[in-house]
């Protein structure tokens, strides 16, 4: 018998979509440079105070949205690979997919981060530049533009990849979901709280993050 459950509230998923559409902006306004610079660094604070919701929706949010569904041990992620998936492995995100979501918000938290106190000595300064030692902010500049945003790069690509593979090959539609909120499964399982209190809740969430960036910016002057 088929089950239809919400798996993604609307907050990840406006998440989820706000963040593919900043990420191109980066890249759209990092490789325009000149004056382009000035909505990058709009567009990365932006970015900053959405991983700072999602740091805290992981603790708060609906049920597949919280990290605590998606830490596997070594153990589950090993029966995943050799096709004995756990019956959660099928419905939020999967041991490879959780993967993904870490390194993702580790590479786009230390891309902020550096460019929060980069220096590169001709287009742009970060606002907390200040506060570092000069060798410090070139440092940062060079981690940001020669690694860091390669691994984004290729991590959004390996994540697109991935999609598409489990659509194509797999025939497990996940962008459907991420768009709806929704998955028929086989099997009756607890779904993510999806209300008007919780999008009230992420929406205060939201409001406190972008007020403590907006702060964190302002201390540089």
């Amino acid at each position: 018998m088929a089950n239809k459950i919400r798996v993604w509230d609307l907050p990840t998923r406006l998440f989820h979509w706000s963040l593919v559409v900043c990420i191109v902006g980066l890249v759209f306004t990092g490789y325009t440079g000149g004056s382009a610079m000035n909505w990058h660094a709009r567009i990365g604070y932006t970015v900053l105070a959405l991983l700072l919701f999602r740091l805290v929706w992981g603790l708060v949010g609906g049920r597949w949205s919280r990290f605590s569904s998606f830490i596997y041990s070594p153990g589950s992620v090993l029966n995943y690979l050799r096709g004995r998936p756990h019956p959660d492995h099928l419905i939020g995100h999967n041991p490879l997919g959780a993967g993904s979501v870490f390194a993702l918000l580790t590479v786009l938290l230390a891309q902020v981060a550096t460019g929060l106190v980069g220096d590169d000595e001709s287009a742009f300064t970060g606002p907390l530049n200040r506060f570092v030692a000069t060798s410090k902010g070139l440092a940062a500049t060079w981690y940001h533009k020669r690694v860091g945003q390669w691994l984004l790069l290729a991590l959004v690509l390996l994540h697109i990849g991935a999609v598409l593979y489990y659509l194509l090959r797999r025939k497990d539609n996940l962008i459907k979901p991420m768009i709806d909120g929704d998955k028929v499964l086989e099997r009756a399982a607890p779904g993510s709280r999806d209300t008007a209190g919780t999008r009230l809740l992420a929406a205060a969430v939201l409001a406190v993050c972008g007020m403590a960036v907006a702060w964190l910016v302002s201390l540089g002057g």
